[in-house]
């Protein structure tokens, strides 16, 4: 029997310094999900924070690299409480005739992966791929899920942390964690955007100068010479069993110093994606238990992406560096490819986060009220 077709939403852009990211990510997710199952409709979220109905007819086909918002498009607004209603403001689609049964919110960075889309999508009460509000928030704020981690004995990087209001200098800085050689990073953002390293006090003043032009709050870690980046992709499926992809390892080129955001986004040559990672399955083991066990302690639910680093003298010691609840879906993400390396295709990849999504919210909604 022909299972109904599915209307499902795409929602990318958003009001982030991740915007252009977003728009990549989605056009790779839109190609990836099944036109046979699903009528997909596109919702691109612009600068200033509107919701629009993009169409296949304005750039946004299944060939293109990045998904556009086209200028003029007519606005959408989700009802609280409406299962998936979305109320359309102009344009040739009359109020009320659009029902979305799902969301995949591919969003990057503030005011989509730090719990704020979520909880509209909540109140919507319309299933959504990916965290809830909790896993979301804490993972988005690195000093908050630093310390969830730190408590739960799970190993992290050392840090500080700063405040507009609580400043430190570079000496300070190099006291309490013990070198001169510092990463600097916005609390709350993600793809490398505002990261810098800082060997010298006035380096120090210009990284911290950048991070906060990104966020209130910002983190100052130690480095982690010559540190190997190992990510591990993680993904839970309708029963809600968790599981760990292959690990990959991250070796950006020497001209970029670490994995910045041009190395990530930019410079075609900006890095080396090595899958699977050169790790003893001792090792391997490990980082993918200590993954799930993450993934877990920080509330994270349907798909993260953990990323470690192994101290190279040192192949035992290892730190959780960040999680991230709804990470890179590009043609170059390490998240879809590691779950492709192990045999998992990314179309497959779509419906198993879908299933989750769905189960989800009916356990959700199976829940007393009173």
């Amino acid at each position: 029997m022909t299972q109904p077709r599915k209307t499902i939403g795409l929602l990318f852009g958003g009001r982030s310094a991740e915007h252009e990211v977003s728009k990549l990510s989605a056009a790779n997710v839109f190609r990836a999900l099944d036109a046979e199952r699903y009528d997909i409709v596109l919702i691109g979220i612009d600068r200033d924070g509107r919701w629009l109905l993009c169409d296949t007819g304005n750039g946004a086909g299944r060939g293109v690299r990045s998904l556009e918002i086209p200028v003029g498009a007519p606005q959408v607004a989700l009802l609280p409480g409406g299962n998936g209603e979305m109320i359309v403001l102009g344009g040739k689609v009359s109020p009320g005739s659009l029902r979305l049964d799902a969301i995949i919110p591919v969003l990057h960075g503030p005011n989509g992966e730090d719990g704020t889309v979520q909880g509209l999508l909540q109140l919507a009460n319309v299933p959504y791929v990916g965290s809830g509000v909790m896993g979301s928030a804490a993972s988005m704020d690195k000093d908050v899920a630093k310390r969830l981690l730190r408590d739960s004995g799970i190993p992290v990087v050392p840090f500080l942390t700063l405040t507009e209001r609580n400043q430190m200098d570079y000496q300070a800085a190099v006291d309490a964690l013990g070198t001169t050689d510092l990463f600097v990073k916005p609390a709350n953002m993600g793809s490398s955007v505002g990261v810098s390293r800082a060997t010298s006090a006035g380096e120090f003043g210009q990284a911290c100068e950048r991070a906060f032009r990104y966020d209130g709050k910002l983190l100052v870690e130690r480095s982690i010479t010559g540190a190997r980046e190992i990510e591990c992709s993680v993904l839970e499926d309708a029963s809600g069993e968790v599981s760990a992809s292959l690990l990959g390892e991250i070796m950006p080129a020497s001209s970029h110093g670490f994995y910045s955001y041009d190395a990530k986004y930019i410079d075609a040559d900006g890095a080396l994606l090595r899958i699977p990672a050169e790790l003893s399955a001792e090792q391997a083991r490990k980082i993918q238990d200590l993954a799930i066990e993450t993934f877990k302690v920080l509330s994270c639910e349907g798909l993260a992406r953990v990323d470690f680093f192994v101290d190279p003298n040192r192949e035992k010691t290892l730190f959780v560096n960040e999680v991230n609840t709804l990470p890179g879906f590009t043609a170059i993400s390490m998240y879809p490819k590691l779950w492709e390396a192990g045999g998992l295709s990314q179309r497959e990849l779509m419906e198993v986060l879908l299933g989750h999504a769905f189960a989800r919210h009916e356990r959700r909604n199976g829940l007393a009220l009173v």
